[in-house]
């Protein structure tokens, strides 16, 4: 529960320190007074969004911090998952700049907002004026039902089950659309495929096919060239061979009278070795060099399919060629196994669909159960609280699966004898959507482990007689549940194990 609240520089707070009674609190004043900026407040510990434009002065920060007194409700597993420090006496901190920017600390260590939401909605319920006016809303009721059957887990089943169902239909819708356009480029994959195959093709090969025609295209010059160039080497007598073996001789016969000589001696070796590695490469070369017309044209007929095969597909290279072959392949194949693969497909939505049947069915019987004893104890409350011939029922349907299950409630009511109950958004007035509201809220109550109930003027609409009882009901809730709550009403205030007084001082700094 909440032992000690600091709010510093918050709408018109500029400094809070705020000690409610573990009971019941009761926070009074007049309209205007901030009240229900304490809400606000609070409502960013528990992780709500944050906006610079609530600072009370624009230039300094906003801080809110709520000392939890949580050693008596089971959390210990929740912080080890979230990998903090587990304190009995808990600090949860929210800091707002000046320019938006929000920082979350739970004892002093920084945490995801994600995770301030996952502790807060352990500590603290808050009932707003508008959640009141939410409760004529069937999705409002339905989250009700679920809540008070305890149905979290069977919710977390049927959702998983209705995400894998329609996963599973997207998957075969897709592949259903698919086939068909497969089916319809069946025939134009097929020979696309076929042109592709059959060219044989291979990386690298055009390159090594252009340099091959080139040689063959110029077959007896390169021939002519590599004699000359080996006569000069190495035929004639005036070759560099033999210049070169005169010169080494020469500098054998003076390579004794200093190292200088010497390794000039060596160099000119290194030389004529080189030329002559050089000169036997360029004979092998000149030996492999024969035109053959047939081969040439072989070549050239080669050259050309795959420059039109890249011009047919607009690729830049046969890489790119075998690429698209591949993909085409992958394509054939599955056309091929398209009736097995939808099989398949189809036998997963269908077993999806089983266990999303089971699912919800599992969930629809766990909220039946509930209609009668939910709205048996708000009756008998309503009753209490001043309306005799309250009756309230559950109008329920089933309807095709959808995200929250198959079911569509409604809460019907009715406050007068001998008329039948209606829709209760059009039926209730203030005062009575009031009563029920908090006839859920003392019901849900017995369910919740909540340390914290925060009420904003649940009272609305009621008076006299009935405020009394309704305070009596607040401090029955308050001996298991630490009750905040904002009242106008002094029957309310009357019950309260501690009053607080909401005043407005002006004063507030120039914007």
């Amino acid at each position: 529960m909440l032992t000690h609240l600091t709010i510093k520089n918050y709408a018109l707070i500029k400094h809070l320190e705020f000690a409610p009674s573990a009971n019941l609190n009761v926070v009074t004043g007049e309209t205007g007074a901030g009240k229900s900026i304490l809400l606000g407040a609070i409502g960013l510990l528990l992780g709500n969004r944050a906006d610079s434009k609530t600072l009370w002065d624009e230039n300094e920060k906003c801080v809110t911090e709520g000392i939890f007194e949580i050693s008596q409700y089971g959390l210990n597993d929740l912080f080890e998952s979230e990998n903090l420090d587990f304190q009995n006496q808990t600090i949860i901190r929210r800091e707002v700049s000046p320019s938006g920017k929000s920082r979350a600390f739970i004892n002093d260590t920084p945490v995801t907002l994600d995770v301030m939401r996952k502790l807060g909605s352990r500590l603290m319920d808050i009932h707003s004026q508008h959640e009141t006016l939410e409760l004529g809303n069937k999705l409002f009721q339905l989250n009700l039902v679920d809540s008070f059957a305890g149905n979290k887990e069977l919710k977390k089943t049927y959702a998983d089950c209705w995400k894998k169902y329609c996963d599973a239909q997207q998957a075969f819708d897709r592949l259903n659309t698919e086939s068909i356009a497969l089916k319809n480029e069946a025939d134009f994959v097929s020979f696309q495929l076929e042109e592709l195959v059959k060219a044989d093709l291979k990386e690298g090969e055009l390159e090594k096919l252009e340099s091959e025609l080139k040689i063959q295209e110029h077959a007896e010059e390169i021939k002519t060239q590599f004699n000359s160039i080996i006569e000069q080497l190495g035929r004639s007598d005036y070759s560099v061979a033999s210049a070169l073996s005169a010169i080494r001789t020469q500098l054998q016969t003076i390579a004794i009278y200093s190292n200088d000589y010497q390794n000039l001696y060596q160099r000119i070796e290194s030389a004529r070795l080189e030329l002559t590695d050089i000169l036997q490469e360029i004979e092998q070369a000149e030996e492999n060099i024969e035109f053959e017309p047939l081969k040439a044209e072989q070549v050239r007929e080669r050259v050309s399919l795959l420059y039109q095969l890249q011009h047919k597909h607009r690729l830049q290279d046969v890489s790119q060629l075998i690429s698209l072959r591949d993909a085409l392949q992958l394509k054939a194949d599955k056309t091929i196994n398209l009736d097995e693969l939808l099989k398949q497909a189809k036998q997963e939505v269908i077993q999806t669909e089983k266990a999303l049947s089971k699912a919800a069915k599992n969930l629809s019987q766990s909220r039946q159960k509930i209609f009668t004893p939910l709205t048996k104890q708000i009756t008998l409350l309503l009753k209490e609280l001043g309306i005799p011939n309250a009756v309230l029922s559950v109008d329920h349907s089933i309807i095709t699966p959808g995200v929250r299950g198959i079911d569509t409630i409604e809460l019907l009511f009715s406050a007068n004898k001998g008329v039948s109950p209606q829709p209760l958004a059009q039926v209730a007035s203030g005062g009575e959507f009031s009563r029920v509201m908090f006839s859920i809220k003392y019901v849900m109550a017995e369910k919740a482990n909540l340390p914290t109930l925060i009420l904003d003027e649940i009272d609305s609409g009621v008076s006299g007689e009935i405020a009394i009882q309704l305070g009596n009901r607040m401090k029955e809730i308050a001996k298991r549940h630490q009750i905040i709550s904002i009242s106008h009403l002094p029957q309310i205030a009357a019950k309260a194990d501690a009053h607080f007084l909401s005043t407005r001082i002006t004063g507030k700094p120039d914007p």
